[in-house]
């Protein structure tokens, strides 16, 4: 769980982790202002891990994998702490990726209608559809959103895919999803419904027009790479 300012929200969604199938729980919290970390460790999660500094959201999740990875994780599934995705999905999540259905598993809130009717922003909504058509477009895949924060990797993918190369901001999870597609894995998607609230985390505006153009960057450059006429350091 990748965390920042998250004590409102983290018992609600820690509550609500199927405890029968995790084995264990990574908190890390980027040097919240609030009590995110204390209260972690007085809900029992296993690991929790505070950066003095704030690293943002791709530096978080670099640090989230390399300790699930450290210790020994063979599935990994991302869930923020700010109760804007239902947990509940874990367990049909692990089910798929541990019957080998899939390598990845992304929770999409496009598909279905759980995205407008969760509350989310008309142009955050038309902004998603937008990017997710041109970066089918230019990495030729189908996805039905490439900007949900729900997801769940294998080890062999965290291995394979180099993560540590990446931004630490926002567009972290759309250089992994593309090096994901370029190391050759299928990803796979279920419908999630979200929730849309004061405590939720959601970037500003601002944030989210830098976003989208460092997205179409990403596209480019993986189709550039996979066109043999450039090479990026996130591709191997």
């Amino acid at each position: 769980m990748p965390a920042y300012n998250a004590e409102q929200t983290l018992k609600k969604t820690y509550d609500e982790i199927p405890s029968g199938i995790v084995d264990h729980v990574i908190l890390v919290d980027d040097a919240s202002a609030d009590n995110t970390s204390e209260l972690a460790r007085k809900l029992g999660i296993q690991y929790v891990i505070r950066h003095d500094r704030n690293k943002g959201y791709g530096g978080n999740q670099k640090t989230c994998y390399n300790k699930a990875l450290e210790i020994g994780s063979d599935i990994v599934v991302m869930l923020h702490p700010d109760y804007q995705y239902t947990p509940l999905l874990i367990t049909p999540i692990c089910y798929m990726m541990a019957n080998g259905l899939y390598p990845v598993i992304i929770a999409s809130r496009i598909l279905g209608k759980g995205a407008l009717q969760g509350g989310m922003p008309l142009y955050k909504y038309v902004a998603n559809r937008f990017l997710t058509f041109i970066q089918n477009l230019l990495m030729g895949q189908k996805l039905s959103e490439y900007h949900t924060g729900y997801r769940a990797f294998t080890k062999e993918v965290l291995l394979k895919v180099d993560y540590n190369s990446n931004s630490d901001d926002f567009v972290f999870d759309n250089q992994m999803l593309a090096q994901i597609f370029y190391g050759g894995f299928n990803v796979g998607e279920v419908s999630c419904p979200t929730k849309y609230f004061k405590e939720a985390s959601s970037i500003n505006f601002k944030k989210s027009i830098k976003y989208g153009f460092g997205v179409l960057g990403v596209s480019f450059a993986y189709r550039l790479q996979k066109i043999k006429l450039c090479k990026f350091k996130i591709f191997k």
